[in-house]
């Protein structure tokens, strides 16, 4: 006999008697956030990562979209076939929506201003965004390339207070992309640098209502 059999045939022996484990309870709490501040603490922790934080309703949402691209100075936009054609119905003549297309290089993308995209969910507790690749959010890849990501947030359906609460409602066969913030990364003097792995400037748009 081995010492690890030997070590084994002990450890046996002496829970031999021991009785069953009880069941494991599940009645902790999936959340610390009073439904009442989550919306509010979303948009705390999403500025706390430095992005841009904007409040609006349907009506006022192609409008918003228009006046951030034009801030930008965006002369393109890529959007995913999925998003509400209405969400950039308010583009100015000087803004060329560019198709997404499966064949696009990343050096093609790395050339498109700005991105709109929608989400699948947005975690108040941890500030995140998270994407599944649903036809209103595309291929992974237009948004971790291009330098501007604008994300549409549907408050009413698509905000939930934590992690545990959000586990549920996706799908893990899905390709989930978890954004909590710009890009950003340090080097060994812990000196930041943003855009390195994704968007150098994520705006994230509450829509209410």
């Amino acid at each position: 006999m081995s010492a690890r059999e030997e070590i084994l045939a002990r450890v046996r022996a002496a829970v031999a008697d021991a009785p069953d484990a009880p069941p494991a309870t599940r009645d902790y709490r999936t959340t610390h956030t009073a439904p009442e501040r989550i919306v509010e603490l979303l948009a705390e922790n999403l500025a706390d990562y430095r992005a841009l934080v904007h409040r609006t309703d349907e009506k006022g949402l192609p409008g918003l979209i228009a006046s951030l691209l034009a801030d930008r100075g965006s002369a393109t936009v890529l959007a995913p076939p999925g998003v509400p054609p209405a969400w950039l119905a308010a583009l100015g003549p000087g803004i060329t929506r560019i198709e997404d297309n499966p064949d696009s290089t990343a050096r093609e993308l790395d050339l498109v201003d700005s991105v709109v995209t929608g989400c699948a969910l947005a975690v108040a507790e941890t500030g995140t965004l998270v994407l599944d690749g649903s036809p209103d959010q595309g291929r992974r890849r237009v948004t971790l390339v291009p330098d501007h990501h604008i994300c549409v947030v549907r408050v009413a359906d698509q905000v939930v207070g934590s992690v545990p609460q959000a586990m549920p409602r996706l799908d893990p066969t899905r390709p989930l992309t978890w954004i909590s913030g710009p890009s950003a990364t340090s080097d060994i003097e812990l000196d930041r640098v943003e855009g390195v792995h994704g968007p150098r400037t994520l705006e994230v748009v509450l829509v209410e209502g």
